[in-house]
């Protein structure tokens, strides 16, 4: 038997440009949203990406 799917395909937009990424995470256990330091190559350097609904 096949187990269910879970997780769920999330966008992340940077905080200090318009660029977007896809991630995965597991609702049942990170309930809030999704904060990460990750490259964005528009600005070429690190910076803050947030979930968007």
């Amino acid at each position: 038997m096949a187990k269910k799917k879970v997780r769920q395909v999330v966008t992340l937009e940077s905080s200090e440009s318009s660029y977007r990424t896809t991630t995965t995470k597991n609702p049942r256990n990170t309930t809030a949203r999704l904060e990460l330091q990750k490259y964005d190559p528009t600005l070429k350097k690190h910076t803050l990406f947030k979930e968007k609904k």
